[in-house]
Parts: structure tokens; sequence; C-alpha cells
């Protein structure tokens, strides 16, 4: 992979693409950015507090304008899990990186899921997360150009994966 590109991770909420991002960031040199906290950082609020005065529409409006506003390369961009509703942000985020879906299945996940009610997730009024899950996972795999399963890895692992991978593409694509 060349050296300037990101690496850009995509997949549901509670997934550990924030925690998976540093990890990676620390392993590859590179900058990390979590785009939920650009978005925090802008409007002065946590997510949630965004979603419940502004609402869904509007929230995903400012998750759009954020991660447009990005400019990064050489960095490691862990992105909101309802960035993939935007094609604007994901072909601007693809331009610049490859993009990786951390997968894991709906019982695993399940297993993850705490204070849903205040992380700030993109849900319609009675969606729960298994709704969630079945909705979003056919867009994650139409933006991802890798996708690992996470299933019973440790971030470290999920981490060579990720770079496994990304090393495997390259050759195939040469050099990406």
């Amino acid at each position: 992979m060349q050296s300037d590109r990101n690496i850009v991770l995509i997949g549901m909420p509670f997934v550990g693409k924030s925690t998976v991002g540093v990890l990676l960031s620390k392993v590859t040199c590179r900058s990390f950015i979590d785009s939920d906290l650009v978005v925090q950082a802008r409007e002065g609020m946590t997510l949630q507090q965004i979603i419940d005065s502004r609402g869904l529409d509007e929230f995903m409006r400012i998750e759009e304008q954020a991660v447009l506003e990005i400019r990064a390369c050489a960095s490691v961009i862990a992105t909101g899990g309802s960035v993939v509703y935007s094609d604007a942000a994901m072909r601007h985020l693809r331009d610049a990186g490859i993009v990786v879906h951390l997968d894991l299945p709906l019982g695993l996940l399940l297993k993850r899921v705490e204070q849903v009610e205040s992380r700030g997730v993109v849900m319609t009024p009675g969606q729960d997360i298994a709704d969630l899950y079945a909705s979003r996972q056919s867009i994650y795999r139409r933006w991802a150009q890798i996708t690992v399963d996470c299933s019973g890895l440790d971030q470290s692992r999920v981490v060579s994966e990720i770079l496994n991978s990304i090393r495997a593409v390259g050759q195939g694509q040469n050099g990406l």
C-alpha cells in the first residue's frame, strides 16, 4: 500500500473501529482520526445530543459535511457507523484510501452493545441493533475493498488481519 494512502475503517457501532484504529495507527506510524470526534468537536455536542436536538437527517448532513472536510493522507480514519449512508462521504474517503469493513456476526456484536440510547447511533424509532445490522450489511459490503471478520480475534489480531489483507490487495493491484 502506498504510504500516503489512508486506511478507512467502516462497520457497525460497537465493532471496535476506534479501538482498532488507534492500535493500527501506532503500528503503521500514521495519524489517527475518529470522524465521530470530528463531528463532536465541530458541533460542541455529543453525537446523541446532536441527534436529540436536531434529528437524524440533520445529524447525517452534519456527519457528511465533517467527513467531506477531512483532508488527510497517511492516516487511519475510524468512521461513524452511519457514514456509509452518504455516497459523497464514502467516495471522498475511498478516493484517498482503502476502505476496510470490520465485520462481526450479529450474535457477537450484541454481546458488545451497551448504552445504545446514549451512544449517538443513527437508528429510526422502533429500530433495534438487529434491524440496523440487517439494513447496513449490504451497504458496508458495497463500499468495502477489504472485509475483516473480527470473530474470535482480539484487537491486535484484527490489526494483523487488516495489514495482511492490505498487503494481499496491494500485491494484486500493483501497490494500490
